[in-house]
């Protein structure tokens, strides 16, 4: 196959983009498929800068904002022949928040014609609006916590969720711009920071207990993962920096829960429509109820992301997973 990896773009999330194209990438060519690198801000990638960018790494921080805004100035039309991208048999997206992840690029995409993995574009942007996803969680029998919607203030907070809660963009990912608040006092900074990145914030009841996932693939769900961290939250510290944390796949679990948790997150994936692959992210709480916190449409494919290790866990290795995709994905192209 000739497959385009598209990758970087202008969100939050560009840094952890370039880490999951950089497995990607390699994986694909090992398996003698052709692929083109293209980085959605800058174009197509001669073989030094394509070298030179994968291997950069994840910084402790997202990108600045004014950073993001410059690059989005230049940002490129996708679908131009000057991408190289219009003459391949499938797109891989290896793009996260923002544009590539809230389904604007699927639909250009759409448009266009071409086969690509993940969702299409109406369920990457109901997966990416957590209001919206938890609304059809519910509505599909999926537990997931009481939340409401600013503008709200503190007192119906407490009167509605109670404390501690979590304050959090509606649209982001890698928990960007999410704060714990453990009373009223600490409120106005969370919303303050969660409004620097969304001009939606949601604030939920914050439910203690285990940080569990489970990945989904073509409609089945892999092995639970659990994540152990040295906070209090699954930050973006602890997902992309080394010794941030560890992950237990499979989770240890009795098997009637795995499997009940299991059964969930399918359901959780069919009730936003999603496509071939997702990640469902759960808490378990010390009762051992469990509750859905989100999907993720374009789940991370970095060297230490939860959705590689969970396909690990179920006997398909890295390359054979992306490139099981792809196929995928070519399969399900529809016709203009």
């Amino acid at each position: 196959m000739k497959i385009a990896v598209l990758f970087g773009g202008t969100s939050q999330e560009r840094d952890v983009s370039i880490a999951s194209a950089a497995q990607i990438i390699p994986a694909l060519r090992s398996l003698g498929h052709e692929v083109v690198a293209i980085d959605t801000v800058t174009g197509r990638l001669a073989a030094a800068a394509e070298q030179k960018m994968l291997t950069s790494g994840v910084g402790p921080e997202p990108p600045s904002t004014t950073a993001l805004a410059s690059m989005r100035e230049s940002a490129l039309a996708l679908t131009g022949n000057a991408t190289g991208i219009h003459d391949v048999d499938v797109v891989f997206l290896a793009l996260h928040g923002g544009a590539g992840e809230d389904g604007r690029i699927q639909a250009v995409l759409d448009l266009a014609g071409m086969a690509y993995t993940g969702s299409n574009h109406i369920a990457s942007a109901t997966a990416m609006d957590k209001d919206l996803s938890k609304r059809l969680f519910r509505a599909a029998g999926v537990p997931t916590a009481d939340w409401l919607m600013a503008p709200v203030g503190a007192a119906e907070i407490g009167a509605v969720l109670g404390w501690p809660v979590v304050v959090k963009p509606n649209k982001q990912g890698s928990t960007v711009g999410l704060s714990i608040v453990n009373d009223e006092g600490g409120f106005p900074a969370a919303l303050a920071l969660a409004e620097r990145f969304d001009d939606e914030v949601m604030i939920e009841r914050f439910v203690p207990g285990r940080e569990l996932t489970v990945g989904i693939l073509e409609g089945e769900a892999l092995p639970v993962g659990e994540i152990i961290t040295p906070g209090v939250i699954f930050d973006y510290q602890a997902k992309y920096q080394k010794g941030g944390a560890r992950e237990i796949f499979p989770a240890d679990l009795p098997a009637a829960a795995a499997l009940q948790l299991q059964q969930l997150a399918v359901r959780a994936h069919h009730a936003l429509k999603l496509g071939i692959y997702s990640r469902i992210d759960f808490r378990m709480d010390p009762r051992g109820n469990f509750w859905c916190l989100e999907a993720n449409s374009l789940p991370g494919m970095t060297a230490a992301s939860l959705l590689p290790q969970a396909a690990r866990a179920a006997g398909i290795e890295f390359p054979q997973l992306v490139e099981r995709i792809c196929r995928a994905a070519l399969a399900a192209k529809r016709p203009r």
